[in-house]
This record gives structure tokens, sequence and C-alpha cells, in this order.
């Protein structure tokens, strides 16, 4: 029987249409192809469009012709055609092209486009509604840009899988019709300023995969509907103010691979819940306010690879069960309350690399197996405990360890002979134990280790006779031991900057080979048993800063060759034999800012120069000294003759140099009016009302301002017109003829800026750099009250909005900076019109272009860390230029400290860090993880240019000033290290 088959008539219909289009084809082949020329043709203008609506600095659209054929549009660069018809657009990838402007709406019109890449680049302004308009976009990235004002709301998307808004500066809320977006998989919004709470629309994205919010100021609970997502294998929700508890529904999501809620307000305790997520990789929980105990059930993810319960409240013991995360590569429990000993599983995870229990009340011993044969183990960070007992054996048996970090606890005994000859060793500080013995052999000859202290310990014997061989030493610290004999003459390095063997029981002479080593910056050999006369080799020490030879028997005189060290700052000679007479060099060393040589046998006169100048009375006491200006409680030299005599040699002086400085003035005037053209104007007005005498110096910068009054400069001190406060100065917004400009009311003494000649506000004046703040003019009374104008740009200062910027961004920001620095450092006197760098000094633009502020007050009498300079306005040597150079770099290293960490110094002395921001980070940088001292929005990008910004960073704030790269280099390093601005290396001045 033959079967029959059904056809429905819409079937019908369809093969009807298919073969009616098939002889289409077949018979007009013209008309297909015309069709397809005017597609092309239309795409084309679309894409040109953009491409004129844009800035393209670097000519990355070149290729973007007006040749409109398909092989050509689909050869542009950063256009992709679709395979199968090889002619209409379906990807355009334009990231980190430096492309800027508001966003053209004409790419978002093509109609088969699947794909928008446009990150990494300049643009502003909202994000246009329409980005959301297309039917066939499937993954738009729009990531490190500069996009402003809210999300769009009233939108929807039924295709986008994926969308990617983050490193932006968008505000407001995350919109309810978020949830409308139903066909996404991956949302990244992290980056940006968006408030509020987290909605509960997104619960509708049930195909969602990956939820990035991070690093937003997002409040509120955690979602409980975010556990009904079982389709989430990422959460990043850290860097918020989120709070209350984990909710305990996140365990139902069990495809989770990676749970990040760091640095949060979280509180209670973690749920056990969270052990049902069996696919669970990382486990980030750091830096919140949880508390109890770690519950068992988190111990039996078997796929965990990293768990960091850093930063906690949380308690109790560290059970033993832990030995269960056989997946396990990285544990960071440090800085919570747990007690109780070390749990001897941890011996048993043979992946284990990186473990760090510090800063918690644990006791008793180290595990014996600890870094056994079958370990992994490379960093071992078990410091600021109670551990008790021997250091393993163990430890370095696999062969990797480079950092052990065990200080501030109570092990006692010795090294052991198997960690002495651990040679991957790189950092190792036991300092703050009991530890005894003879210092091994093996432990002078370790090839790597570049830091070692052990200072704090009860170590004894001698360390002269054994051959020192650490050739990458740069720290060595042996203070408060019981070392006896002399010193040994060479470590085997030439890298080593701090050496301090203080306060045990060496004797002997100083070994002058000690001059050979030329990087070093901090000697200390107190408290010893030291004869012998201070060797002059030291002068060849050119970087030395701190040299300590107090409470020892030193005799003989203080060799004259110490005032040879250029960047010497404290000096401590206390508590010897010395004698003879104070050389007057040292008083010349204009960086000495801290000297004590009490309780001595010198004699003479103090100089009368320098440091001397300000000596505490105990600094000098128990000696046979006289003191020329009395300042320091001394005996006048010579008597009251002596007296009378210096009081007349300081009047003869005082006339002599009155009698120059009136001379040099007539010149100068004399050369004013003889030029061509004046770069200054100064104009003196009498106020009858306040009965000053008021100065207005205008710089040559445009006609606009050679008319400007003082009533015009004073009149804008209004409370509508204030721009910021700070507790020196009031900064006002004023209008001048339509230009605006900026006046800044200083609060603080000005009587020094009457000593500042003509020719330094000509050169403060004539400075034209677009990364530099331009000074307008300067108004001054009589009585000391003054006002600097500058002019205006429109932006905000970048301590105010570092924490917004993207890295790519404060790349951006460090190199305009640097531009600047490099500018100023290059002009014959321009250096020492710099002065006190720091972020509330730079003003960034909307097009993220930093303006760095020359503040004159800043450039007389300031001081920064290892140096006190005076004012200068005369000729100025080689030396005086590069020491006011290297200062600068100094404060160019904070803001790029700041730049990589968010962190002001205010918020590091909230964390009760009491050396300050630089050795906070350098402390961090060596001995914690990234994720502790990047801020995270930086973390989210390239990880290897951020380490090496921090290094130059830290290089820059070195404390030895000669150690500090120059302005070209910095320029140069931070370039080479960006790929944003990989054409601009040769950029403009």
């Amino acid at each position: 029987m033959a079967s029959t088959t059904n056809i429905s008539i819409p079937t019908f219909f369809f093969f009807i249409t298919i073969l009616l289009f098939t002889s289409l084809l077949v018979l007009n082949p013209q008309s297909v192809l015309a069709q397809d020329q005017e597609w092309v043709r239309k795409e084309a203008e679309l894409l040109l469009s953009f491409k004129s609506s844009v800035h393209d600095p670097f000519g990355h659209l070149s290729t973007w012709k007006n040749d409109t054929s398909a092989s050509s549009i689909c050869s542009w660069n950063g256009i992709v055609c679709d395979a199968v018809s090889s002619s209409r657009v379906s990807l355009i990838n334009l990231s980190t092209k430096n492309l800027s402007g508001e966003l053209p709406s004409s790419i978002f019109q093509l109609s088969y486009l699947e794909t928008i890449d446009l990150s990494g680049n300049q643009f502003y302004g909202e994000v246009p509604s329409y980005v959301f308009s297309s039917s066939s976009l499937r993954h738009l990235n729009l990531s490190n840009n500069n996009f402003t004002g809210e999300i769009p709301s009233g939108i929807s998307s039924g295709v986008l899988e994926t969308l990617d808004l983050s490193s932006n500066i968008l505000t407001g809320e995350i919109p309810w019709e978020i949830g409308s977006f139903s066909g996404l998989r991956y949302v990244d919004l992290g980056g940006n300023v968006l408030v509020g709470r987290i909605p509960i629309s997104i619960l509708k994205i049930s195909r969602l995969e990956s939820l990035t919010l991070a690093t937003n100021q997002l409040v509120g609970g955690i979602p409980r509907e975010l556990g009904q997502m079982t389709s989430l294998r990422w959460i990043y929700l850290g860097y918020n103010n989120l709070s209350g508890e984990i909710p305990e529904e996140i365990g139902n999501l069990t495809s989770l691979e990676h749970l990040d809620l760091v640095y949060n307000n979280l509180t209670g305790g973690i749920p056990p819940s969270l052990g049902n997520l069996t696919h669970l990789r990382y486990l980030f929980l750091y830096g919140n306010n949880l508390s109890g105990s770690i519950p068992g059930s988190i111990f039996g993810l078997q796929n965990l690879i990293s768990l960091d319960l850093s930063e906690n409240s949380l308690s109790g013991e560290i059970p033993e069960s832990i030995s269960q995360l056989q997946s396990l590569e990285v544990l960071h429990l440090f800085s919570n309350n747990f007690t109780g000993e070390i749990p001897a599983g941890l011996s048993a995870l043979r992946r284990l690399q990186v473990l760090q229990l510090w800063s918690n009340r644990l006791t008793g011993q180290i595990p014996k197996d600890l870094g056994g044969k079958q370990s992994n183990l490379t960093v071992l960070d078990l410091s600021t405990n109670s551990l008790t007992g021997k250091i393993p054996e163990t430890l370095c048996s696999s062969g990797g360890l480079f950092k052990l970090i065990l200080f501030s606890n109570s092990l006692e005994g010795e090294i052991p002979v198997s960690l002495s000859s651990c040679r991957s060793l790189k950092r190792v500080r036991l300092q703050n134990n009991k530890l005894s013995g003879e210092l091994p052999p093996e432990f002078a000859r370790l090839p790597l280790v570049y830091f070692m202290d052990i200072s704090g310990n009860n170590f004894s014997g001698r360390i002269d006779h054994r051959q020192w061989e650490m050739p990458s030493l740069q720290m060595l610290n042996l203070g408060r031991n019981r070392f006896v004999g002399g010193l040994p003459e060479s470590f085997g390095s030439d890298k080593l900057e701090n050496l301090d063997l203080s306060e045990n029981e060496f004797s002997g002479s100083i070994p002058a080979k000690f001059g050979a080593l030329s990087e070093l910056m901090l000697l200390k050999l107190s408290g010893n048993h030291i004869s012998g006369d201070i060797p002059p080799e030291f002068s060849s020490c050119k970087k030395l800063v701190t040299l300590d030879l107090s409470r020892n028997q030193l005799s003989g005189p203080i060799p004259a060759e110490l005032a040879q060290l250029p960047v010497l700052g404290q000096l401590d000679l206390s508590e010897n034999k010395l004698s003879g007479e104070i050389p007057n060099g040292l008083g010349e060393i204009e960086s000495l800012v801290q000297v004590n040589i009490s309780h001595n046998n010198f004699r003479g006169s103090l100089p009368a120069t320098g440091a001397f100048l300000a000596l505490n009375s105990t600094a000098v006491a128990g000696n046979n000294l006289c003191d020329l200006t009395t300042s320091t409680g001394l005996p006048p030299c010579g008597g009251a003759n002596a007296k009378r005599s210096l009081i007349w040699h300081n009047y003869l002086v005082a006339c002599i140099l009155g009698t120059l400085a009136f001379i040099a003035l007539i010149a100068y005037a004399v050369i004013l009016m003889n030029r061509g053209r004046m770069s200054m104007e100064m104009k003196k007005v009498e106020n009858l009302e306040d009965g000053l005498t008021w100065e207005l110096r205008i710089f040559d910068s445009g006609k606009v301002w050679r008319s400007i009054s003082m009533d015009e400069i004073l009149g804008c001190r209004k409370e509508e017109n204030l721009i910021s406060k700070t507790g020196d100065s009031v900064s006002y917004r004023g209008d001048f003829s339509g230009t605006l400009f900026v006046v800044k009311e200083i609060r603080r003494e000005m009587v020094m800026m009457s000593s500042i000649p003509a020719s330094f506000w000509t050169e403060i004046g004539g400075i034209q750099h677009p990364n530099v703040l331009k000074l307008i003019g300067v108004l001054q009374s009589s009585k000391g009250l003054g006002f600097l104008v500058y002019e205006h740009v429109e932006g905000r200062k970048l301590i105010e909005v570092v924490r917004s910027l993207s890295w790519e961004r404060r790349k951006r920001v460090a190199i305009g900076v640097a531009k600047a620095l490099r500018f100023l450092h290059g002009r014959r006197s321009a250096s020492r019109l710099v002065g006190c760098i720091s972020p509330d000094k730079v003003i960034v633009d909307g097009r993220d272009e930093p303006h760095l502020e020359l503040s004159p007050l800043d450039l007389v009498g300031y001081e920064t860390k290892g140096f006190v300079s005076s004012p200068h306005f005369g000729p100025e040597s080689l030396e005086m230029k590069e020491m006011r150079e290297k200062k600068d770099i100094y404060g160019f290293g904070l803001i790029l400290i700041q730049l990589l960490t968010g962190k002001c110094p205010n918020d590091v002395e909230a964390l009760g860090v009491e050396e300050g921001i630089v050795e906070w980070a350098r402390y961090c940088y060596s001995d914690c993880h990234i994720q502790t001292w990047v801020d995270p929005m930086v973390l989210m990008k390239q990880q290897n240019e951020v380490v090496e910004a921090m290094n130059l960073a830290l290089r820059c704030t070195a404390v030895d000033p000669i150690a500090r790269p120059c302005a070209k280099d910095v320029l140069k390093t931070l370039e080479s290290s960006t790929c944003l601005l990989n054409s601009c290396c040769a950029s403009n001045m």
C-alpha cells in the first residue's frame, strides 16, 4: 500500500519561495550583484561616517578609504566580514587605538554586525541608548574609556550576550531594565562610580555566566535571589560598600568557579553552604568584617586552587581537615584572630606554593614536615604570631623556597643546616625571635639573597673569619645580637645599600674597605666596642645618607673627608673618645639635618653654618666646645671681646651684602628698561581703605591680562566662586573679559616672597607647556597678604579623582606629569621652579591631561624627605640643580604610588603604618600579595605593567637621591612600558 505524505500550506509556500529565489539567481545574476554592491556601498558610508566623527591621531583608520568594493572594506583595519557572504561587516575591533570623541551612531546601524570592541580608547560623553538598538549585535565592549553619566534605562535586548562597560566613569544606579537583557552571558560594569543596590531584576538573566560589578560604590546586601542564577560561574563584587551577611543561597550556584567579594563591609560568618560549590577554584573573601570559624564544609572543595580569607576577624583554630584541599596552591589567612597550632595537615598539601598566616595568635611549633621534598612551597610567612620551638629542617627540601618570613615570634635554637644551604632563598626575615648559636658558614654564601634580617636574636660567635659570598645582597641587619670579634672587610656584594651591625660586641677597627661599598646608604655600627679612627675612606660612599657610629670607643679626629659626602643626612658620633675640632666642611653639607656629637673630647668652635645652626644642646653636650652663635647653649667662643668682634663682623658683612644687593637691583632695573619688550608688568597700588600698598605683577601671557586690576582679582573672593579650601590656601574662580582665571589666596606667611627677585617671576611666568598650569600673575600686599593668579583649567585635582580613573587613564596622567618634569628639568634654571610635587598639585582635565601647578611658596624653604632647602635664587651650581631635580623625582614617585594604590597618606595612616606611604608601599610590594597594595581597578588590567610601574615608583622614592632616575629616564620607562601611547614616545614638549 502506497504511503502518502501530507505537506502543510505554509511549508508549501516556503518551498515555492526558495524555488523562485533560486530561479532569480540563475536568471538575473546582474540584479543580485547590483543589490550586493548597493549593500556594500551603504555599509562603507556608515563606516566612513564613523571615521569622520572621531579623532584618530595615529591614523589607525587610514585604510578606511572611499573605495567601496567588498574586498576593500573587508581589508580595512579592524574590520572582519561575514564568512558566508564575504561582504557584510560582522566584527569591528578598534581596541586601544587612542581614538576619541563622542560615540557615533553610524556603526550601530550595520545590519549584520555581531561584535564591537572599542575598549581602551578615549571616547567620552554618555553611553547613548542606540548602542543597544541593533538587532544583530551580540558582543559589545566599551571598557576603558571616559564615558560618563548613567547607564541608559528603558532599554532591552534579547540578542546581546556580552556587555562590558568597565573602567569608565559611569554614575547613578544600575538600571532595573538590566534584567530585560535576557540573552546576556557576560556582564562587566566594574571600575565605575555606580551607586545604589544590586537590582533584583538581574535574576531574569537566567543564562548569565559571569557577573562583575567590582570597584564601584554599591551598597546594601548581596541579593539572596542571586542563588537562583544557577548558570553563574564567576561572581566579582569586590571593592564596594556592600554590607550584611553572605547569603546562604550562594551555595546553590553549583557551577560557580570564582567567588570574589573582597573589600566590602560584610559581616557574620562564612556560610557552610559554600561547601556545596564543588566546582569552585577561587574563593576570595578578604578585607571584610567576617567573624567566627572557617566552616568545615569549605575543606571539602577538592578543586579549590586559591583560598584567601585574610584581613577579617575570623577566629578559632585552623582545622586539620585543611589537608583535604589537595588542589590548593595559595592559602592566605593572615590578619585574623586564629589561635591554636598550625595544622600538621598543611604538610600534606603537595601543590601548596604560598602560605601566609602572619598576624594571628597562633602558638605551638611549625609543623616538622612543612616544605618537604614532595612540596612546592615558595613563599612562607608566619610572622607576628606566638610560635615556639625550632625552625624545621624541611622548609627548603623542595628547593624552591625563595621567601622565608618568620619574624616576631618566639622561635629558638639554631638555624637549620639544611636551611643555610637553601640556595633558592631571596628574602629572609628572622628578626625578633630567640634564635641562638653561631651563624652557619653556608648562610653567608647564599647567592640570591638580597634581603636578610636576623636582628634581635641571641646569635653569637665571630663572623669575620668566614668567607662572605652574597653577590645579590642589598640589605643586611645583624643588629641586637651577641656577635664578637672584628668586622668583616667584605660581604661579597657590591650592591649593599643598608648595613646594620649595631648593638653587638664587635671590637677592633672599622675596615677601610667599607669605603668601597659604593651603593651604601645606611651604616649603623652603634653600641659595640669598636676602636681606632674613623676611616677617611668613607668619603667614597657617595650615596651614604645615615652614618651611626655612636656608643663605641672610637678615637682621633673627625676626618675632614666626611664633608665630601654629598647626601649625608644623619650623622651620630656620640659617646666615643673622639677629639680635635669639628671640620667646618660638615656645616657646608646642605643635606645634613641631624647631628649628634655629644660626649666626646671635641674642642674649639662649632661650624656656624648648616645643621650646626639648629643643634639641640643635648647633641653637643659633654665636650669642650664653644659656639659662635650661642644658639646651642654652649659658651660663646673667646668671651666678650670675641662676641663684640663677631657682632662687628656680622654688621660689616650685612652692609656689604646690602650694598651689593642694591647695586644688583639697580642694574636689573636698567636691563628691564632697555628691553624691547617687557616680559613682566608690575603695578603698585595704594589702597586707602586698608592702608596697604599692593604690588601686582602680570606676566606676558596675552594682552587680555595686561589690563586686569587688583579690584578684579580681589573681587572674585565670594562664596559662590569658591573652588577649594585647604589649611594653607583658598581658591576662587574669576572671570575677566569672558576669560576664566583662578585666584589662590595664600593664608600662610608670605614675608619671604618680598625677597624673591624679579628675574624669578620672569622665569616662572614665561613657562609654556601643556602639562604646566600657567601662572598669570601675583598680587602681594605690604603686610604679607598674597594671591596667585592662574589660568583656569576645567578639571579636578588628581587626589579627588584618582580612584575613578582606569589604569589606561592613570598612565596618561603619569606620562603627562613626567613630560612636565622633563621639560622643566631641561631648562637652564627652571628646575628650581617645581617644588613640592603631590597629587594635590595636579589638575586633571576632561581629556585626562594633567596640569602641574607651580607654587612659588613651595619653592622657598620647603622640605622634602631626605632634603632641606633654603631660599636660593642666585646662580645655581650643577650639583644644586641635580639635587633639586632629585627632590622633584621623589614627589613624582609619590604620585605614581598613589596612582597605583589609590591611597593617599591619610589612608595609610589609618592602617596603622607609622613609616608613611612610601615605606608601606615598599613593604607591601615585597612581602604582600599584589591584591593587597594595587588598586583593584588597576589590578584588573595588565599586571606586568603595574609591577613595572611600582618598581619605578620605588626607585623614584629611594632614600638615596642619587639612586633616583632623572626625568628623562622616568618618561622613557613609562612610555616604553605602555602600548597606549606607543606612538607618542617622541611626543611634544
